[in-house]
């Protein structure tokens, strides 16, 4: 999220969000897990003193997340996704396997897969964190702009609902 900001608000933004979220990190190393409040307190002071919902900086993250961080820092782990949008989709269940190889401590969600159509899939997304279903709408969103491919996201599924866990309808 840092790098987010800094880049497209200056870091004096950054100081000011930082300030306002009460997180007095000076810096974060991106192979540690973080707990989810730093990153929700973060998120939350993005959207105040940017203008924006909270489902909107989480969605902005994920895209950057997807489109900048993972390809300037994991681009071989996320080239060996797949050539195009939906053999990495059809292959995600597979990757966080191989992020855990890289980093132990991390505990990353569980996708499945199901409904796997020439232009569609369906996305079962399993977690044990809460709050984080737009985060994952900007990772599929961001993915879509990796493979320059338009997706259009549908929430059909939703633990707000009740549900044991979200599903994404991906249609490209």
């Amino acid at each position: 999220m840092e790098e987010l900001v800094t880049a497209n608000f200056g870091a004096n933004k950054w100081e000011a969000i930082k300030l306002r979220s009460g997180i007095d990190v000076d810096f974060f190393i991106s192979s540690e897990p973080y707990d989810d409040a730093i990153t929700f307190k973060l998120a939350q002071a993005v959207s105040e003193e940017m203008s924006m919902t909270l489902s909107a900086v989480l969605i902005v993250f994920g895209e950057w997340w997807v489109v900048k961080t993972t390809k300037d820092k994991y681009g071989g782990l996320m080239d060996a996704g797949g050539d195009n949008l939906k053999e990495f989709l059809i292959n995600l269940p597979l990757f966080h396997n191989r992020v855990m190889l890289i980093y132990p401590k991390l505990t990353p969600p569980e996708f499945k897969i199901s409904d796997v159509t020439e232009n569609s899939v369906k996305l079962h997304y399993f977690s044990k964190r809460e709050g984080l279903q737009d985060f994952v709408r900007g990772l599929i969103q961001g993915l879509g702009i990796m493979y320059d491919t338009p997706v259009k996201i549908n929430l059909i599924q939703t633990r707000d609902e009740g549900c044991s866990h979200e599903i994404f309808n991906v249609i490209w």
